[in-house]
């Protein structure tokens, strides 16, 4: 596939920049985010947008933005692919412009989606979960099985995050019906992983790992497979998840939940060596669990992934707690927490306000 779409972009670029190259360009692109060589990706997305300038085009400024935002948020660029994801949601017009010419989803699906997932980790609980309604009703609407398919998928993945084990589960089982139905390979696999994390998140470990692992697909969420691992006593096994995770990070530049694998390094390795540490005082592996904590930390920073943050700024805390460093500790989680201003709701504010009560 991929010698046959450069071939057409040859061609297409010897006739100069036309309304032809764009869709080769962007079948392109996505041959190249699917297979994670996002700096290849993120290089087609800003050709994408150039031609979109060249033209003029409303519609391929709103696909040029979509690809960058998609891009980005697998980067880690979390602030720019929330702008250009936005911007993709403004200059669409459904009346207008084609509903799935080069995609396989509408257009609008995928870019509310990535809203959902890029606005939670930036710390806006309560906006991402409008987001996240939004883009069912519209694919409910659609007659458009796989739009549908890809809303249920994604949403299912998003109330993960929110740690939403029997939302995340109903949307799993549906996008799987679904995907039996339509025959949709990918959106079963992708379904059965999501159905197996909410299965782990729900308290049902073993059984939820075996989904994971049956799905194919764990690698698209190793953190989740970790702290599963974490929760059946299997902690060597979630750490090689999670070195392996990390060196796939590393390879590909993919850093978009990079902060969540090292706080979990740290709270499996604190899991590790639990009972020795709390006979040596929290020594050795604790001191690594903390560098673990500080690097998430500086990495949600950088992000601005006020969730992630938050996440890890809790684990620190309870080591600090636990070390009778209780004053670090509620100074740095009344901060992070102070900053949110919605989603008071989520289990990830509930826990970090009942900390602050154990620390005050």
């Amino acid at each position: 596939m991929e010698k046959t779409v450069t071939r057409a972009r040859e061609l297409c670029q010897q006739l100069g920049e036309t309304l032809q190259l764009f869709p080769v360009l962007y079948r392109l692109f996505v041959f190249y985010y699917n297979r994670w060589e996002l700096q290849t990706a993120l290089e087609l997305a800003k050709q994408l947008m150039h031609l979109a300038q060249s033209v003029q085009d409303l519609y391929l400024f709103s696909l040029a933005h979509a690809a960058l935002g998609y891009t980005l948020y697998l980067l880690g660029e979390l602030t720019s692919a929330r702008a250009h994801v936005e911007q993709a949601i403004a200059l669409y017009d459904p009346q207008k412009h084609p509903r799935h010419t080069v995609g396989t989803a509408d257009p609008r699906v995928n870019c509310l989606s990535y809203a959902s997932w890029t606005l939670w980790t930036l710390g806006y609980p309560d906006q991402a979960l409008k987001r996240s309604h939004e883009v069912l009703d519209l694919a409910e609407g659609l007659s458009h099985p796989l739009s549908l398919a890809y809303a249920l998928g994604f949403a299912a993945r998003f109330h993960l995050l929110r740690r939403e084990g029997q939302l995340a589960r109903g949307r799993a089982e549906a996008v799987m019906t679904l995907a039996t139905e339509q025959g949709f390979p990918f959106w079963l696999a992708f379904g059965t992983m999501v159905r197996g994390e909410a299965l782990a998140e729900q308290g049902q470990v073993q059984e939820g790992i075996a989904q994971m692992r049956q799905s194919q697909m764990s690698f698209l969420a190793p953190s989740v497979l970790a702290e599963a691992y974490s929760k059946v006593g299997q902690v060597e096994e979630g750490l090689i998840v999670l070195a392996k995770a990390l060196a796939v990070v590393d390879k590909t530049g993919g850093r978009h939940s990079e902060a969540e694998l090292y706080r979990l390094k740290g709270e499996l390795l604190l899991a590790q060596e639990g009972s020795r540490l709390q006979a040596e005082g929290f020594r050795e592996k604790a001191e690594e669990a903390k560098e673990c904590f500080l690097k998430a930390i500086e990495i949600a920073c950088k992000q601005q992934a006020k969730s992630w943050e938050l996440r890890a700024v809790m684990s620190l805390a309870r080591l600090w707690q636990q070390q009778s460093k209780k004053k670090q500790a509620l100074r740095m989680l009344t901060e992070i927490y102070g900053w949110f201003t919605e989603g008071f709701d989520t289990k990830d504010l509930q826990e970090a306000k009942a900390l602050l009560q154990e620390l005050s």
